[in-house]
């Protein structure tokens, strides 16, 4: 009788990380329409231009998945040079750990308050152009608070979401099989890292299954050594969306969705034995706060992996040709 409770709080929670992290991500995207392609395009000169770029649009789109398609979509397109996709690459991966540090700060209280203030500011818009009730905003100041306050509403189901993963904790303490599950963790955390990767590859979101984790850490159902395999297991998990989206176009697209899958597992090796490192540092910056330690231990790792694989990103890939656009330093 208590695993009804605990998969429908889980199968909810899940879904509302989900679909607000969707919500928030369509958002944004329609309101940058066809300027974040021109901007992706046209600032990816240099591999840490594209760092940079790659690294603003995820965190502000909070999907370095999104960024990863377009850019695929881009390459294939002959838009984006090749060499010029790396750096966007390494960016995502920094940028989308803005999603996990917003949530680790605690915000879920605020969730359906901020969901009640965007309706009302969305409901705003549509009185004042569709219905004429209210006085008529100009076009885009009501374009800025309709896809704003839609992106909010996206997040605020995301905290709402995490707040409902947060009571599956103390159920999940009593269930036996879970129990041994997380002792068989702590001395093969190996089995955290791939359950995180083929979890991610299935939901095809690496910030919902990280949060997931800290949702469980900040209960203390989940260690946050074993969050962080977690983190290094959806690292990989979420090239496979990428993989997917690349195989129905150009050679192009292909090898830039392999370039992902090799830098991301390539890091997850480098760091799988310096988890120790990773619960360290996240303690001392967050001590006595699980869910923000794990969402520290991913952005030091992600961080970390970007810088150390930046100077690959300056090396020509010359079996692709000479960029089209663009300079090489």
């Amino acid at each position: 009788m208590m695993l009804l409770p605990l998969a429908a709080a889980s199968i909810f929670g899940l879904a509302l990380l989900l679909g607000g992290m969707k919500v928030t991500e369509t958002a944004l995207r329609v309101w940058a329409g066809e300027r974040l392609a021109a901007v992706l395009a046209g600032t990816t000169s240099t591999p840490l231009r594209g760092f940079v770029a790659g690294t603003v649009s995820s965190g502000l789109l909070q999907s370095g998945t999104a960024v990863t398609l377009l850019t695929i979509s881009l390459v294939n397109a002959g838009l984006l040079p090749l060499a010029n996709s790396f750096g966007i690459l390494l960016g995502t991966n920094v940028g989308t750990t803005l999603t996990t540090e917003l949530i680790g700060l605690r915000l879920h209280r605020y969730g359906l308050p901020l969901l009640l203030a965007s309706f009302a500011v969305w409901t705003w818009t549509l009185l004042s152009l569709e219905a004429g009730a209210l006085p008529r905003l100009p076009r885009r100041a009501a374009d800025a608070m309709r896809y704003g306050s839609a992106a909010l509403a996206g997040f605020a189901l995301m905290l709402i979401g995490f707040a409902s993963l947060q009571t599956i904790g103390p159920v999940l303490q009593q269930n036996g099989t879970f129990a041994a599950w997380m002792a068989q963790t702590e001395t093969r955390p190996m089995h955290a890292l791939l359950g995180g990767a083929v979890l991610t590859a299935l939901v095809h979101s690496s910030s919902a299954v990280i949060g997931m984790a800290m949702g469980l850490a900040d209960t203390g159902t989940l260690p946050v050594s074993t969050g962080i395999a977690v983190v290094l297991g959806a690292n990989i998990g979420t090239c496979f969306t990428g993989l997917l989206a690349s195989l129905g176009g150009g050679k192009g697209g292909r090898f830039v969705a392999l370039s992902q899958i090799a830098l991301n597992v390539c890091g997850a090796a480098l760091f799988y034995p310096l988890r120790d490192g990773l619960l360290a540092a996240s303690s001392a910056i967050s001590p006595g706060h699980p869910a923000a330690q794990i969402a520290h231990a991913q952005t030091l790792f992600n961080v970390a992996c970007s810088l150390l694989a930046l100077p690959i990103a300056y090396v020509r890939i010359r079996s692709f040709g000479r960029p089209r656009t663009g300079r090489t330093p």
